[in-house]
C-alpha cells in the first residue's frame, strides 16, 4: 500500500501515488456508503469510471451495487501457452489473418448462431438473459471493441503465448443497464442519500436475487466467449503450424462480485477492473500493445481484499488520446519494436501505448500484491 485517506466514513487504501480528481471523488463516495465495509481498496491502474473507479475494490455485507461490477459483466482475460519458441514474421501474419477471418471484432457478430453447447445452461429464472439469449448465440466467440484484444506474445520463459481480453458483450451490458435502473428506483424508495451511480440492492430483495443470478450467468457467458475465441485462435495456429501444442490455460475475470471471507466476515467483494489475487493464484496483468504484459501469482494481501490491478490503466481518456497523440509517432514506436499492431487511423489512438500508464511502474506499485512469474512481450495484436 502506498497511501491511506482517512477523511471519509471508512478509510481509502491506495496502491498509487496520485489519483485523478474524478476517480478520487468516486473513491470518497464509495467510502461514505453506509453499506461499505472496513475500507476501500484502489489498485495502481485506477482511473475514473461510472460511479466507481475502474481499479476499485468494494466490500459489503448485505448489499450488491451493479455499477461496482460495471457494464461489461464478467469481462476478463485468458492466456494459453504454446510449445513454440519462435515464429517467423510471415507465419505470424498468416495466423493473424486466420484469426481475423474467424473472430468478429468491434460491433460485428457472427452471421449464424454458434453451437449452443458453448452457451452456459439457463438454470434459474433469468428474464434479461432469456430475452437476449438468441442474440447472445450470435455474440459468443466475438471480441468487441474498446480495450479488448487478442495478442500473441513471447514469454520470458522462452515460449509463445496467446492472450484474449473480452467480456459478456451486449448480453452483459443489457443486464447491467436493466439492474442499475432498478437499483436506482429502489434507492429512491428508500429515500437514502446515495449517489445514483452507486445505487444498490439490499440482501433479501427480489432485485438482489435477480441481479446476482443474472450477473453470474454473464460471468459464465464471458468465460465461454473467451474459450470459444481461444479455440478459434488455436485453429488459426494449427492451420499454419500443424505440430503446435497448447497448455496452461488461465482465466481471470475482473468485473464481478462474489461472496468471500475476509477479516473473519462473509462479504460480497465487488471488483471493477480489479483481479483476484489470492496466495498462489495465477492471474494476468496486461500492459498496452506496445509494452509488456505479466503472468503473476497472488500474495493474498488482506489489505487489498486479495486483489491486484487488471492492467496498466489509462493515463489519457479516449477523447484526450485522440486529440493529443500523434498517429505517426505512436505507430512508429510499435513498428520499431517489431509489433504487428492495430494502430491504423486517428480513431485508434485511444488504444495507443501513450494512452496508458507505464506498466512497469504499475507493477512496482503492487509488489506487495503479486509476484511476477512470466513477462510477455507483444508480437502481434488484434483490436477492433
Amino acid at each position: 500500500m502506498i497511501q491511506k485517506i482517512t477523511t471519509e466514513r471508512i478509510p481509502i487504501k491506495l496502491w498509487l501515488e496520485e489519483l485523478e480528481e474524478g476517480a478520487l471523488q468516486q473513491a470518497k463516495n464509495l467510502a461514505n456508503l453506509s453499506i461499505a465495509f472496513r475500507h476501500i481498496a484502489i489498485m495502481p491502474d485506477a482511473h475514473q469510471g461510472y460511479g466507481m473507479p475502474i481499479g476499485g475494490v468494494l466490500a459489503t455485507k448485505d448489499a450488491i451495487v451493479p455499477n461496482a461490477v460495471g457494464v461489461d459483466v464478467g469481462c476478463g482475460m485468458c492466456s494459453l501457452r504454446t510449445n513454440l519458441e519462435h515464429m517467423e514474421q510471415k507465419k505470424l501474419k498468416k495466423v493473424m489473418s486466420n484469426i481475423r477471418k474467424a473472430i468478429p471484432v468491434g460491433f460485428k457478430h457472427h452471421a449464424e448462431k454458434q453451437d449452443e453447447r458453448w452457451m452456459p445452461p439457463v438454470e434459474e429464472e433469468l428474464p434479461i438473459v432469456l430475452q437476449e439469449y438468441n442474440s447472445a448465440m450470435h455474440q459468443i466467440g466475438t471480441l468487441g471493441g474498446g480495450n479488448h484484444f487478442i495478442e500473441i506474445q513471447k514469454g520470458s520463459d522462452g515460449y509463445i503465448w496467446i492472450m484474449v481480453h473480452s467480456g459478456s458483450r451486449n448480453l452483459g451490458y443489457t443486464v447491467a443497464a436493466h439492474y442499475h435502473q432498478q437499483a436506482k428506483e429502489e434507492n429512491m424508495k428508500r429515500r437514502e442519500e446515495v449517489p445514483q451511480d452507486l445505487s444498490y440492492f439490499l440482501r433479501g430483495s427480489e432485485g438482489y436475487k435477480n441481479y446476482f443470478n443474472e450477473m453470474n450467468y454473464c460471468i459464465l457467458f464471458a468465460l465461454q466467449n473467451r474459450k470459444l475465441m481461444m479455440e478459434r485462435v488455436k485453429s488459426a495456429f494449427q492451420e499454419v503450424v500443424p505440430e503446435v501444442e497448447f497448455s496452461q490455460f488461465i482465466n481471470k475475470p475482473h468485473n464481478f462480485a462474489a461472496w468471500e471471507t475476509h477479516f473473519g466476515h462473509d462479504l460480497i467483494i465487488h471488483r471493477k477492473g480489479a483481479t483476484r489475487a489470492e496466495e498462489g493464484e495465477w492471474g494476468m496483468i496486461p500492459g498496452s500493445q506496445g509494452t509488456s504484459s505479466f503472468l503473476v501469482t497472488g500474495k493474498g494481501n488482506p489489505l487489498s481484499f486479495n486483489s491486484c490491478s487488471h492492467g496498466a490503466g489509462r493515463v489519457l481518456s479516449r477523447t484526450q488520446a485522440r486529440k493529443t497523440l500523434d498517429i505517426k509517432t505512436e505507430s512508429a514506436k510499435l513498428e520499431e519494436l517489431g509489433v504487428i499492431h492495430a494502430l491504423r487511423h486517428k480513431d485508434d489512438l485511444d488504444e495507443a501505448p501513450g494512452s496508458y500508464k507505464d506498466i512497469h511502474e504499475v507493477m512496482a506499485l503492487q509488489a506487495d500484491l503479486v509476484d511476477i512469474q512470466v513477462e510477455l512481450t507483444p508480437l502481434a495484436v488484434i483490436k477492433a
